[in-house]
C-alpha cells in the first residue's frame, strides 16, 4: 500500500473518532500516485503518504518521496521535485479534496542510513 492512515491521529467529535471525507478517496491518491512513480522512475523510486492533521489542525496529505541518489543531488534535486509536486497536481485536485499537500524528498542514500519504517 503506498499510503494510509496506520499512525493518523484522529480527531474528535463528541468524543468519538471519526475520519474527513476526503479519506474516501483514497483510492484515487493511490492511482495518482502510482502514475506519477513509474512516469519518473528511476528519479523517483517510490511514493509513500498519510492522511493526517498538519500543525494547524487542517487535513493535509504527507508525501514521502523516495528519489535515486542521482535525482537527489544538489544539481537535480529542483527540477526533480517540482516535476513531483507537478505531476501529483495534475492529477490529484488535492485543495478539492479538502486537504493540503506536503511534500518531503529523501535519497535512497540517506533511507539506508536512517532506515525509517515510514519511508520504506
Amino acid at each position: 500500500m503506498t499510503g494510509g492512515f496506520q499512525g493518523m491521529r484522529y480527531a474528535q467529535s463528541m468524543g468519538a473518532p471519526y475520519l474527513p471525507t476526503e479519506v474516501r478517496k483514497q483510492p484515487q491518491i493511490n492511482a495518482a500516485v502510482s502514475e506519477v512513480v513509474k512516469l519518473l522512475a528511476p528519479n523517483v523510486v517510490r511514493i509513500r503518504y498519510d492522511i493526517d492533521q498538519d500543525w494547524s489542525g487542517d487535513w493535509a496529505v504527507f508525501f514521502r518521496v523516495l528519489l535515486s541518489d542521482e535525482a537527489a543531488d544538489e544539481r537535480n534535486i529542483g527540477a526533480v521535485a517540482r516535476r513531483v509536486r507537478h505531476e501529483i497536481s495534475d492529477r490529484l485536485d488535492i485543495p478539492e479534496l479538502g486537504m493540503l499537500p506536503h511534500f518531503n524528498f529523501r535519497s535512497e542514500s540517506e533511507q539506508a542510513n536512517r532506515r525509517d519504517p515510514a519511508w520504506a
